[in-house]
């Protein structure tokens, strides 16, 4: 299950998404949150996700990659979808048990809410995580929200902050895994018994993974003070970043999608639905 998550890392390439500017990928990234939750039908839905898809073979990441990165999120999406399918009322009434009622509008709304998340998923860690390096992160992240620093927000310690708990993500996952592994190896069971028997066997994976945290900021913290870190006072760039003809390619489509997404809200659902 650990080694499934691959949020944070990063897949080294020349593909047109890791050509893309740091800058422009956080707009686009807002921009494509917003077109995915402007999406109000299923048909709508639908677009966003093939587009989603479409990111894949852009970014030169490997389908199955992408799909183990959804795999520890599928508790989420089906507890979510069970909810929705329940609470939301509307539509013509399917099955009635008890105080039990499934409409045909939870139903949509359930796959509206799969489908978003999923979409969300990919469309964020192929922009952000999977094609861009944690340095490029930074710089794009600090020159991007450095406006703000002209009313005294520190914006490059903001931005240091969010790329390193970013970077570290797979680290922790990685010394999770090692750390259970060793508790097995020693009698522990994290795969049968109770929930509350579960969540108490991951005590002893808990305090270590803590102490391992502290080490790693503590080690994080001399290595940078080494090296004459002191903030972003006075700090020069290796590399200037420049915004290229491929940068407002990639705006103009996400736009081209939203405009899609807009338009394929407008076609009808089969009368079924109702």
């Amino acid at each position: 299950m650990l080694s499934d998550i691959t949020l944070g890392q990063f897949f080294p390439g020349n593909s047109p998404l890791h050509r893309i500017d740091p800058r422009m990928k956080l707009i686009l990234t807002i921009l494509y949150i917003v077109v995915v939750f402007l999406a109000d039908t299923l048909s709508g839905v639908a677009t966003v996700l093939a587009l989603s898809v479409i990111m894949i073979p852009l970014g030169s990441i490997p389908f199955r990659t992408v799909l183990k990165s959804l795999k520890p999120l599928r508790f989420i999406m089906i507890f979510t979808g069970i909810l929705n399918l329940f609470w939301t009322k509307g539509g013509r009434l399917l099955c009635s048990f008890w105080i039990i009622e499934i409409y045909s509008s939870g139903i949509v709304q359930s796959v509206f809410i799969i489908i978003r998340i999923v979409a969300l998923l990919i469309g964020s860690t192929m922009l952000i995580s999977y094609t861009t390096s944690p340095i490029a992160l930074t710089d794009g992240m600090e020159q991007l929200l450095s406006p703000l620093a002209k009313i005294k927000i520190p914006v490059h310690d903001f931005a240091m902050m969010m790329t390193i708990a970013l970077r570290f993500i797979p680290t922790l996952i990685e010394e999770t895994d090692k750390i259970m592994s060793a508790q097995k190896a020693r009698g522990a069971d994290f795969s049968t018994g109770s929930v509350i028997s579960r969540a108490k066997a991951l005590i002893p994976v808990f305090i270590p993974l803590f102490l391992s945290c502290i080490r790693r900021a503590d080690e994080l913290a001399v290595a940078m003070e080494c090296r004459c870190y002191n903030g972003g006072k006075g700090k020069t760039r290796m590399n200037v970043l420049h915004y290229k003809p491929i940068d407002f390619i990639a705006l103009l489509c996400v736009i081209a999608a939203g405009a899609l997404v807009f338009f394929a809200d407008r076609i009808p659902l089969p009368s079924i639905l109702y």
